[in-house]
C-alpha cells in the first residue's frame, strides 16, 4: 500500500492528460493535428456549450459572453431626498437591491446648506436601459452619464476549467481514499484532498461573483439640488461672462482683505508693540542720560574734580610771584 500515493499522482496526470487528448482527437478529425501544448483546460470546456465554428468547418461548442455591465449619471433634480427613495424603490421593484446610499449637506453658490445624495444600486442587467430612463425621467439636468462594460468569457472559462478538473482530482483521491490502509497514505491523500477542497471553494466562489455581476448591473446615481447649480442673482440681475468673474473677484478679494485684517489685529500688531515698547524705552533712557551728561551742574562737578593746580585761578598765581 506504499506506493497508493504516487500511484494517485499519476492517475491524476493521466487524468489531465485525457483531457488534453480529448481535445486533440476533436482537431485530428478535422484534419489538422494539435500540439501537445495547447490549452487543454479551456478548450474542453469550449467542447461542452453552443456551437462555434473552427477553421476547418467543425462544429464546436462556446459558452455565452461574459460582460459586465456598469452605468454612472449624475442628475439635477427639485427635490433630493425624494429622487434618492424613488431609485431605491425602483431597484427592489426591477429585482435589484441598494448596494449602498449617502444623503449630505454641502454649499451652494449662495452660501446656503443644500442637500446631495449618492445612490449605488444593482438592477438586472436586462433592464439597465430602462432603469437609466426611469432616473432621468422628470429631471431638471442630466449632467452627465457614461456606461461601460468588460469582458470576462476568458477568465469565466479558465475558472470553469479549473473547477472541472478539480473536482475531478478530488473524486479521484477520494477512490484512492477507500483502499488506502496505511496511516501515512491516509494522511498524505487526506492533505491533497483538503488542498483541492479548498481551491474548489475559492474557484466556485469566483464563479458566483462572475454570475451575480454579469447577472445584476450596477448603477451609480449622483443627485444634485438645483440651487446648487443656480447662477448668483443679483436684484433680479443674472450676471454672466466678465461681469460675473469682476463679481467673483471682489468677492475673492474682501475676503482676502477680511483675512488681512484679522491676521493684522491678532498676530502683526501685537507683535510690533511687543518689539516697539522695548525700543521706545531704550530711546527715552538714553535721551535722558544725553540730557544729564549736558546739565551746569554736571559741568561743575568735572571742574572740581580737575587738578588742584588747575583749580588756583590765574591772578592769585602772578601775585604769589
Amino acid at each position: 500500500m506504499k506506493r497508493i500515493l504516487p500511484l494517485s499522482l499519476i492517475v491524476i496526470a493521466a487524468l489531465m492528460l485525457a483531457a488534453c487528448g480529448g481535445v486533440n482527437d476533436m482537431a485530428g478529425v478535422a484534419g489538422g493535428a494539435v500540439p501537445m501544448e495547447a490549452s487543454a483546460p479551456v478548450m474542453d470546456v469550449v467542447a461542452e456549450s453552443a456551437p462555434v465554428s473552427d477553421g476547418a468547418g467543425v462544429e464546436a461548442a462556446s459558452i455565452e459572453r461574459v460582460v459586465l455591465k456598469n452605468a454612472q449619471i449624475s442628475i439635477v433634480v427639485a427635490d433630493v431626498e425624494g429622487r434618492m427613495k424613488n431609485v431605491q424603490v425602483m431597484a427592489q421593484q426591477m429585482g435589484g437591491y441598494v448596494v449602498s446610499s449617502n444623503l449630505q449637506q454641502v454649499y451652494a453658490s449662495d452660501n446656503i446648506y443644500v442637500p446631495e445624495a449618492q445612490v449605488m444600486i444593482r438592477v438586472p442587467a436586462e433592464k439597465l436601459e430602462d432603469a437609466l430612463e426611469q432616473i432621468k425621467k422628470d429631471v431638471i439636468e442630466v449632467k452627465n452619464e457614461t456606461s461601460s462594460g468588460e469582458d470576462v468569457t476568458a477568465q469565466y472559462v479558465d475558472l470553469k476549467s479549473r473547477l472541472k478538473n478539480y473536482e475531478a482530482a478530488e473524486a479521484q483521491l477520494e477512490e484512492i481514499m477507500k483502499d488506502a490502509t496505511e496511516t501515512e497514505d491516509v494522511v498524505n491523500i487526506f492533505n491533497q484532498l483538503t488542498y483541492y477542497r479548498e481551491q474548489i471553494e475559492v474557484v466556485k466562489g469566483q464563479i458566483n461573483y462572475y454570475d451575480e455581476a454579469a447577472a445584476l448591473s450596477s448603477i451609480t446615481v449622483s443627485i444634485i439640488a438645483e440651487e446648487k447649480e443656480k447662477p448668483i442673482v443679483i436684484g433680479g440681475w443674472k450676471p454672466s461672462g466678465v461681469a460675473r468673474e469682476a463679481i467673483q473677484d471682489l468677492i475673492y478679494f474682501t475676503q482676502g482683505f477680511v483675512d488681512f485684517l484679522i491676521r493684522f489685529i491678532i498676530f502683526i500688531l501685537p507683535m510690533l508693540i511687543m518689539i516697539a515698547v522695548p525700543l521706545y524705552l531704550a530711546f527715552l533712557a538714553a535721551r535722558a542720560i544725553l540730557r544729564w551728561l549736558r546739565a551746569p551742574n554736571l559741568l561743575n562737578l568735572l571742574l572740581w574734580f580737575r587738578k588742584p593746580e588747575e583749580k588756583t585761578p590765574p591772578q592769585e598765581n602772578e601775585e604769589k610771584k
